[in-house]
């Protein structure tokens, strides 16, 4: 291997941990470094690509999910190019009104698209084109890895890397969750992403 080729390698940092708050420290150390959570593993047991085993667990913390309103909706990319397939949704302020707080295109089925999208277009409030407004009436269980502070949305947060778990039209849009309760969850966060540019 040449020079130039080890400059870039760049080995994963290791650490020898014997208990559950050795655990939880190397986590958040990790997170500290912006990586996703950590691979424990057997110290003495090999890499098998493509086999992690009982030998390799990758630990990543869950937060709580969110129940969101659909607020906008643009058609997706390649197979989805003629579907609305990437939601923007929001939760309630102090006053009831809403804020956007993130956008997901994953985790739906394509029946659950093609019907969401049939139902935002004859729901849409204003078209531009690729992406339209609509009607706030579509509740969804959002997943996310994190939350961080961000001027981008007007609820002054963002959910990194958000995935649709379910519709929830069992749930009115006055049971949606609020800017407080996602205020919650960026505090309880072990580790605080830096802020979004």
């Amino acid at each position: 291997m040449g020079d130039d080729a080890r400059e870039r390698l760049l080995l994963s940092h290791a650490v020898e941990v014997e208990s559950a708050d050795a655990i939880d420290r190397a986590y958040t150390d990790a997170r500290n470094r912006a990586n996703e959570g950590v691979m424990i593993k057997a110290a003495n047991s090999a890499y098998l690509p493509g086999r992690r085993g009982l030998a390799w667990v990758k630990l990543k913390r869950t937060l709580p999910t969110l129940d969101v309103v659909i607020t906008g909706a643009e058609f997706g990319h390649g197979r989805r190019a003629g579907v609305l397939s990437d939601y923007t949704f929001a939760v309630r302020n102090a006053e009831g009104e809403l804020e956007n707080v993130g956008k997901a295109y994953s985790g739906v089925t394509d029946a659950e698209i093609a019907e969401l999208t049939e139902w935002l277009q004859a729901h849409t409030l204003t078209d531009h084109g690729h992406f339209r407004t609509v009607e706030p009436l579509r509740v969804l269980e959002v997943a996310f890895n994190n939350v961080m502070r961000s001027e981008r949305h007007s609820s002054g947060f963002a959910l990194r890397f958000p995935r649709i778990i379910r519709l929830r039209d069992d749930k009115p849009v006055s049971e949606i969750d609020t800017v407080e309760r996602v205020e919650e969850i960026f505090q309880m966060q072990p580790d605080k992403v830096a802020d979004e540019e």
